[in-house]
């Protein structure tokens, strides 16, 4: 039975609650009112005297009361930000607690002057005062920490290089760590800009939280503090708890394909220059954001990678400079879904001149690979700083994404390099259908195509083989040329003979599940057999039994040796390619290998087979995606984007960020991006790829593709 109060005992419970909270304790604040700490006591109800000198500060403070003192010039170290030892004598006589940031000396302990600056560093909880969710070696990211060493004892948290998903799996004995918060006497030193919070991104979001209710709790002798929110400039677009609007993933697209406009990644020439500057020769192809200021290209100068997991202590993203094929094919794609949907001719534009800009436009058809007696004939270069690099996965992730965008475009246009790039990777393909990581034009020439086309190479990755083996199928349905299904039907078969403990794995095995449902639910469209459906089952029940209830698929580490190298030490944190996870159960997601290819191959599949169960889980993710695209007022160029990780447990955007080239918080115009906003319109408009291109003209261009390419030893 449900008793309610009367109105004025409830209005009078009211009143009390928030008597209580308009009468928190008085603090002095030191520091800029722009501060995010200022900005939270405002939020939280305290009664803030701000001074601007911390001497004044300390001398008008009644007795037994806190003051908060911020750095202004970070990461620039002032002389002025520090307390002398009579001002230090002066505080402790009066009882009074204080909270110093970034000062450049503090009496009594041994600061030095000059801040190292960290990347890869976190900070690790080493006291045991904040709590039962917050226990020692708990980790938080300060990102793009400049801390001041400092020479103490017993540390509540320090800074270190460690390997763990939320905490030092190995501990902090084999790597160098600096203090970052610790207590002497009556004052807490924060040896970095912790006040930074909300403007650097630190997270997870619940753990810095809980590190300044214990500072606020600290600094006003007040053990019942709660912060009740947590501003934050970068958001999930939905709570996990929020019902959809009906037209939520359709605005997801909308916003996805703003978000290329948001980031200024369209090359224009009156930019090119500083593209071709932090471009370099792609080895370290990052640089600051793009000025918004800064004119869009139309797409003729192609469209950059995306951002860099590396975050500034200003919020700020790095951006990675580099101009892929495969970028330039699957955001042709995605624009051109969504200048159908809504009727944009701008979108139409940009879509035609990335492709153009692949075949016709830059180095990655040039050369070798346009000349039609060279065994390169056909391959797409990897990079315009890589164009004698050729990655399979690479090249059928551009020729899928060509081939969308000619279908939503309603053109052949493309038809005859779209032939030619399919069977270029094919004819290069050895004889059991495996091609192997990558290709070097210089090693083609020299050996000839028909030399690769005879080994008998075995590399279970569908990683890297996958989407090539759904190009065969693909073209073989368009053709009905036989040795694209039969090469391609070997392959399949030896992947899933090997299945699952001899698949190398690379990241995790959840990447590799989501890019092998796509062949083999082509492979159920172009021959229905009991053991092709069996297969497709398998690998997609498998994949599924991670599937949580908010829709996120949960990352894996499979079993046996991983592609990438394994994390042994803390000194190998950030040294190669690596999983988002430390183990089996940390509760990621991944979009930039797993989730993003899931959601289109699961859609495949579902169309191919009409299984319900299927349908059910691709609109699972489809939702789970739709809340998790990035919202941010703060940071434009983020503003529709989705980041490679996401904590579904903490819904927060959060991970291990060992990974050397794209970590975390990385974006990617392509591989992530496009993937997804190609998906959601098509689970929007009930539609599989497959259908969309079904009436693909390609085979107009397949006699004379075969004439010039499988006649004989080139060389």
């Amino acid at each position: 039975m449900r008793f309610l109060l009367p109105v004025k005992f409830t209005f009078f419970f009211l009143l009390i609650a928030a008597t209580a909270f308009s009468q928190k304790k008085e603090v002095m604040f030191v520091g800029d009112p722009k501060n995010d700490l200022f900005a939270l006591l405002n939020l939280e109800g305290y009664q803030i005297k701000r001074y601007s000198d911390i001497s004044a500060a300390i001398y008008a403070a009644p007795r037994k009361s806190g003051i908060f003192i911020v750095s202004d010039t970070y990461p620039l170290v002032s002389e002025r930000h520090q307390i002398s030892r009579e001002l230090q004598s002066r505080a402790a006589k009066k009882k009074l607690r204080i909270y110093i940031e970034y000062p450049a000396s503090f009496f009594g302990v041994k600061i030095d002057a000059k801040p190292v600056e960290t990347r890869l560093e976190r900070a690790v909880v080493t006291g045991g005062v904040f709590g039962s969710r917050l226990k020692p070696m708990s980790l938080v990211a300060i990102h793009n920490c400049h801390v001041l060493p400092a020479h103490v004892n017993n540390p509540l948290i320090v800074l270190a290089k460690v390997v763990g998903f939320d905490k030092a799996e190995y501990g902090l004995d084999s790597t160098k760590s600096y203090p970052l918060l610790f207590i002497n006497g009556n004052t807490m030193v924060a040896t970095t800009k912790l006040s930074n919070f909300v403007a650097a991104r630190y997270g997870p979001k619940e753990s810095i939280k809980q590190v300044w209710s214990h500072i606020l709790s600290w600094v006003t002798d007040d053990n019942k503090v709660q912060i009740r929110d947590w501003p934050t400039d970068v958001a999930p677009m939905y709570k996990r708890e929020d019902s959809l609007p009906s037209n939520a993933r359709l605005n997801s697209v909308r916003k996805g394909v703003e978000w290329f406009y948001n980031g200024r990644f369209f090359v224009h020439p009156a930019w090119n220059d500083l593209w071709l500057k932090y471009q370099g020769n792609g080895e370290k192809p990052f640089g600051p954001p793009v000025d918004q200021n800064l004119p869009n290209g139309d797409g003729s100068l192609g469209i950059l990678e995306g951002h860099a997991s590396t975050i500034n202590y200003d919020g700020t993203q790095q951006y990675r400079y580099w101009m892929r094929a495969d970028v330039q094919g699957e955001a042709s794609m995605a624009l051109a879904a969504a200048s159908r949907a809504f009727k944009s001719n701008e979108y139409k534009e940009k879509a035609v001149n990335l492709i153009d800009f692949v075949f016709k436009n830059s180095n990655l058809r040039a050369g070798a690979k346009n000349d039609k007696n060279s065994p390169a004939f056909g391959l797409i270069g990897w990079a315009t700083t890589h164009p004698g690099v050729f990655y399979g996965d690479d090249n059928a992730r551009a020729i899928l994404g060509i081939i969308g965008a000619s279908a939503y475009l309603n053109t052949n246009k493309w038809d005859k390099e779209l032939s030619e790039a399919i069977m270029a990777n094919f004819r290069t393909t050895g004889k059991l259908g495996f091609s192997g990581e990558r290709l070097e034009e210089s090693e083609l020439l020299k050996s000839g195509w028909q030399h690769f086309g005879k080994r008998d190479l075995f590399h279970p990755s569908p990683h890297f083989e996958s989407w090539m083996w759904a190009c065969y199928l693909w073209l073989y349905n368009k053709t009905g040329y036989e040795p694209l299904l039969a090469k391609t039907k070997i392959a399949i078969k030896m992947t899933m003979d090997a299945y699952p403990n001899n698949w190398l794995w690379g990241s995790s095995m959840q990447t590799q599940r989501a890019r092998m449902i796509l062949p083999l639910a082509w492979l159920v469209r172009v021959e229905n057999t009991e053991e092709h459906r069996r297969w497709l089952d398998l690998v997609t029940t498998d994949m599924l039994k991670y599937q949580v209830e908010s829709g996120a698929i949960r990352e894996e580490i499979g079993e046996g040796a991983g592609r990438f190298k394994v994390l042994k030490s803390n000194a190998d944190y950030g040294s190669d390619e690596s999983s988002l996870i430390f183990k089996n159960g940390d509760p990621v997601a991944e979009m930039l290998y797993t989730c993003n290819f899931a959601l289109f191959s699961l859609n495949e599949a579902a169309h191919a087979t009409g299984n319900e169960r299927y349908k059910a889980a691709v609109n699972k993710l489809s939702d789970f995606l739709t809340r998790i695209q990035v919202k941010s007022k703060e940071h434009k160029d983020l503003d529709g984007a989705w980041f490679r990780a996401f904590d579904y447990d903490r819904w927060d955007y959060w991970a291990s960020n060992a990974d050397v080239g794209w970590g975390a918080w990385c974006t990617l115009t392509g591989w992530i991006q496009s993937w997804i906003v190609a998906g959601q319109l098509q689970i929007q408009e009930d539609e599989s790829y497959w259908k969309l291109t079904q009436n693909s003209q390609i085979n107009s261009q397949m006699r004379e593709t075969l004439e010039v390419m499988m006649r004989g030893p080139a060389k």
